[in-house]
């Protein structure tokens, strides 16, 4: 397995496919990579060369923020939310969806599992 900025990827797989395995890097980022590189995306990961290999590793750490540094951004952003106490902060606080979507009924996601309150059986 090919290791690339902290995460291993699939030999067994195309590149294009086997580089959204790392944190950051969705399908349309991959193939931008592969098109700026001129790899094609169909060839498999065991079958790039260790130059290859290298370059897309120095490619993708310098033009993309991946995985723990990525990861951390994310965190502090909410924590940021959190600390200012916007609504959108509020709503990650109580851990309730933050996007706008009804909590009535739906948002078991975000609930978690039900907790039925005040529910006796008659005797």
């Amino acid at each position: 397995m090919a290791r690339i900025a902290g995460a291993e990827i699939p030999d067994e797989k195309k590149v294009a496919i086997s580089l959204t395995y790392i944190y950051g890097i969705g399908p349309t980022s991959a193939t931008k990579i592969l098109h700026n590189m001129d790899i094609d995306p169909n060839t498999r990961v065991r079958d790039l060369t260790e130059s290859e290999i290298a370059q897309l590793r120095e490619t993708i750490e310098q033009q993309y923020t991946i995985e723990g540094d990525l990861r951390r951004e994310v965190a502090m952003n909410i924590k940021r939310l959190m600390d200012i106490g916007s609504y959108r902060g509020l709503r990650h606080r109580r851990g309730l969806p933050v996007r706008g979507q009804r909590s009535r009924t739906n948002s078991r996601t975000r609930k978690g599992p039900r907790r039925t309150i005040g529910r006796k059986s008659k005797k």
